[in-house]
């Protein structure tokens, strides 16, 4: 199993979020059981483009430091929703035999959502920890309606397996993934 931190970048990580606390908690606490367990943390970065806030070289497409890599971890950058369209990340993970993915971070009904389906369709287990994706507001929903629409409704038991963190990091602590089933 690894751990596919997704999009954690200083422009979208702010207390708009839905749940900042919840997800900010939750998702540190994922990422040190991951690095304490020796679980893979892989970390991807969305770049819109040159001239835009999430493009290399402006502050707003760093890793926000509450969650930043350790050194020697990797990070894949992308240039659309899915972590895996062109990124080498598909190609990495198979080479490492890797057939389960935890999935968090930004934004659940955009890049999570692709994420989780797409991961799916290329034949990996996806795990999605409670509270450890979150969105702000739009036009149609709330940041909750959207949350709790993708993760109860859309995702669990169809793509992945939604699950309690506490049960996410009980597996990384015992099993690294094993006992998930869809």
């Amino acid at each position: 199993m690894k751990l596919l931190v997704i999009d954690v970048q200083n422009a979208v990580y702010t207390p708009a979020l839905y749940a900042y606390d919840a997800f900010t908690e939750n998702l540190t606490r994922l990422i040190q059981t991951a690095r304490r367990t020796g679980t893979e943390v892989i970390f991807v970065r969305h770049d819109d483009g040159a001239g835009e806030p999430l493009s290399p070289g402006n502050p707003g497409f760093e890793i926000a430091a509450p969650f930043a890599p350790f050194s020697g971890e990797r990070i894949f950058d992308k240039n659309v929703n899915s972590p895996f369209h062109g990124t080498g990340l598909t190609e990495y993970l198979q080479n490492h035999g890797e057939d389960t993915l935890m999935i968090a971070w930004l934004q659940t009904e955009y890049c999570i959502d692709a994420a989780v389906k797409c991961g799916f369709e290329h034949g990996f287990r996806i795990i999605v920890p409670a509270y450890a994706n979150t969105t702000t507001d739009n036009a149609y929903l709330t940041g909750e309606q959207t949350y709790h629409y993708y993760n109860a409704f859309i995702w669990n038991r169809r793509y992945a397996a939604c699950i309690p963190a506490a049960d996410a990091i009980a597996m990384m602590e015992t099993n690294g993934g094993a006992a998930i089933c869809l």
